[in-house]
């Protein structure tokens, strides 16, 4: 049986698969109309949770979760772009994943904390709406209805990547991210990480949702409407 050494700790695991299921709903809820309107507000709080789980997590977790550990400088990605047709593997997110996860936060930072001051002029409107400018409001009108463009675009761009180390460098990227582990032959003992932080990830994770529910139900600001 080949050795395996694990890399990716089941904290941040749940995190990457939960946040591909709640894009693709909210994809779906959005493209429904009015009938899950709700619904999709609802995972638009989910994925801020997700979010900011991901951003602490990317300060405390385990080496290869963090930020400090695989955020590239310019100097590191332009020399492993310039060495991309290697077969050399890294044991974590290499510059490009790195630069995909930064990307990826930044695009969905941007859906949902624009889709707290909106509302779809029909049946529902975000915790924040009308508590900001109407100039305000139109940025975040637009934030939100052509940020997914781009996400839609990146998330194309990471599946091609996945298939194109799996197809021509013959590196499985998905199933790590399912088990947690890498082969020793693409990772060395002293990359792996002992443990994946479980007590302290459901700290964090429960601090995040007690902090989504604070901003959009008990810090929410109550509008006052006047029908003339």
């Amino acid at each position: 049986m080949t050795e395996k050494h694990l890399i990716w700790d089941l904290p941040l695991r749940i995190f990457h698969w939960s946040f591909a299921v709640t894009i693709l709903a909210s994809w779906y809820t959005a493209e429904q109309g009015a009938d899950l309107v709700e619904i999709h507000m609802q995972l638009g709080f989910v994925a801020l949770a997700l979010i900011v789980f991901r951003v602490l997590w990317g300060v405390i977790g385990p080496k290869h979760a963090r930020f400090s550990q695989f955020v590239p400088s310019p100097k590191t990605l332009l020399s492993y772009l310039q060495k991309s047709k290697t077969d050399k593997t890294t044991p974590g997110h290499n510059p490009l994943g790195a630069m995909m996860v930064i990307l990826m936060i930044v695009l969905i930072s941007a859906q949902a904390i624009s889709g707290l001051f909106i509302n779809d002029d029909v049946f529902s409107s975000g915790p924040y709406y009308g508590s900001i400018s109407n100039e305000l409001e139109k940025i975040m009108r637009f934030l939100h209805h052509n940020t997914f463009d781009f996400m839609i675009a990146a998330i194309g761009l990471h599946l091609a990547a996945v298939t194109y180390y799996w197809r021509v460098k013959k590196q499985n990227l998905v199933l790590p991210m399912i088990t947690g582990k890498k082969p020793a032959e693409q990772v060395k003992a002293v990359d792996a990480i002992p443990h994946s932080k479980v007590i302290l990830a459901c700290v964090v994770a429960a601090c995040c949702v007690g902090f989504v529910y604070w901003l959009v139900v008990m810090n929410a600001p109550v509008i006052e409407e006047f029908y003339y």
